[in-house]
């Protein structure tokens, strides 16, 4: 029997998949707005710290809930769009110990490299020591963000994105109100300052990861995932990783021209360490929107190309990418128009507020580039096409970051041209992943020939190459 997402208008499965995580991810833009407020409250220092450390926790979110995250929710969509069912009971086991391994690995680069790399991106004094206090707490409690955004990925990718959105949404509004308590204190109570707002992160991904857990044990998606005597197999953590490796590299390269921009920028001042991390903030806010809409077609291309649905895969993939251009392309215009009321929000500093207004004016309005190549990438994940998304991610880092000390050091435009380098690199992004897409669409694998005796004709031994039923 086919699979729901097979035969239902792709218009209406990409709202049903996308619209639950888009909610969330708004959700999450504004705790992002809330705790930079926070982070101005406890001043400058803290503003400059956490974009220290920002760039870091970023491209763990991003491979675990995007990259490997990515994987996941692929590796799950194919096996539920192809029909092997055990394989999606196994899959489950197979996530959870790899986000254990890599939240282990996060935890360990945060408490050795981590505190090199914000000294090499500028930090030092006060700034230095508020990006440690955020970082360490953070980061101790990995294991429980990786595992709340794997056990999404797998709902997700099993065609539920109702539960892992209810549940991170509630999480997720209830973090503002944690986070402004636990840093800034009430009443006699100081607060704890800047590891208030990670306490208030980690708290609230432990209990959606719990909710999720119970969710999947219950069978919402039609089966009880095997945990006991299961045997990890090496075919199930490749179906995983052969999608998830390169979407990670792809967010690690996103992040690193993040952390090196952060270091061209750091050498004009902490002012305009501050002022780049609230332009800089609003970039990622926007990311959730893509991630969204991505995170929807990830499980709708995958599903489609479990089934050998070619045709259906790329139709979904233009459809949810363009509209994914058109909302990013919409808020980076509008707040490119009043980029000093934004600045405004979260600091009265005037230098603060001229570089925020440099970065806002310059960027903003080529974030539609910058949504279109994103949500590309996640159908690109589903169907198993990472070839673009890899090579794009490639050359915006080497624009955004060669490009931005070609600008300072060659040019003589200042922080200005740091900020015009990042835009250059967005424009890039989308088009080397759009591009290929439109010249030759995603079908069929070739198939592979063997001779075989007595006859002259060859026998395919992949039948992913036959053409799809007409549904």
């Amino acid at each position: 029997m086919a699979h729901p997402l097979l035969t239902a208008p792709i218009g209406k499965s990409l709202w049903k998949l996308a619209a639950p995580t888009t909610a969330v991810m708004v959700a999450q833009t504004f705790v992002a707005i809330a705790e930079t407020f926070i982070f101005g409250r406890l001043g400058t220092d803290a503003l400059a710290g956490f974009a220290l450390v920002f760039p870091f926790m970023m491209m763990m979110t991003m491979m675990a809930a995007g990259g490997m995250g990515g994987g996941v929710a692929a590796a799950m969509a194919r096996a539920v769009g192809g029909g092997r069912i055990a394989d999606a009971r196994s899959l489950v086991l197979h996530a959870l110990v790899l986000g254990a391994v890599l939240a282990l690995l996060f935890t360990v680069m945060a408490w050795t490299i981590a505190p090199a790399l914000y000294r090499l991106l500028g930090g030092e004094g006060r700034s230095l020591a508020n990006a440690l206090a955020y970082s360490h707490v953070l980061f101790s409690g990995a294991l429980v963000i990786w595992a709340n955004f794997f056990l999404s990925a797998l709902l997700r990718g099993g065609g539920d994105a109702a539960t892992p959105g209810r549940y991170m949404l509630f999480s997720s509004i209830a973090q503002v109100p944690l986070s402004y308590v636990l840093a800034l204190g009430i009443g006699d109570w100081p607060g704890l300052g800047m590891a208030g707002p990670a306490l208030s992160s980690l708290f609230t991904s432990f209990v959606s990861a719990a909710l999720q857990a119970r969710a999947l044990w219950r069978g919402k998606l039609g089966f009880v995932p095997d945990v006991a005597g299961v045997r990890l197999q090496g075919r199930l953590f490749w179906d995983i990783l052969r999608v998830g490796l390169i979407a990670s590299f792809s967010a690690f390269t996103a992040n690193l021209t993040a952390m090196l921009v952060t270091g061209l920028v750091g050498r004009f001042g902490v002012a305009a360490l501050a002022g780049y991390g609230i332009g800089v903030r609003l970039e990622f806010m926007l990311v959730p929107l893509a991630f969204g809409i991505g995170s929807g077609l990830t499980t709708l291309v995958g599903v489609a190309a479990g089934a050998n649905d070619w045709k259906r895969a790329v139709r979904a993939a233009w459809i949810g990418s363009l509209t994914a251009a058109g909302a990013l392309g919409l808020c980076g215009w509008v707040l490119a128009f009043v980029p000093e009321g934004w600045a405004r929000l979260f600091t009265s500093d005037p230098k603060v507020i001229e570089a925020t207004v440099a970065y806002i004016t310059r960027v903003a309005p080529f974030y539609c580039l910058f949504g279109l190549g994103m949500t590309l990438s996640f159908a690109s994940q589903g169907a198993g096409r990472m070839k673009a998304p890899f090579a794009a991610g490639i050359a915006r880092l080497i624009i955004a970051t060669v490009g931005g000390w070609f600008a300072v050091e060659i040019l003589g435009w200042g922080l200005p041209g740091v900020f015009v380098a990042i835009a250059v690199g967005m424009i890039a992004f989308g088009s080397l992943i759009a591009g290929p897409l439109l010249v030759i669409p995603w079908g069929p694998k070739r198939a592979r020939f063997v001779p075989t005796t007595g006859t002259s004709n060859a026998a395919p031994l992949d039948d992913r190459n036959l053409e799809p039923q007409s549904r």
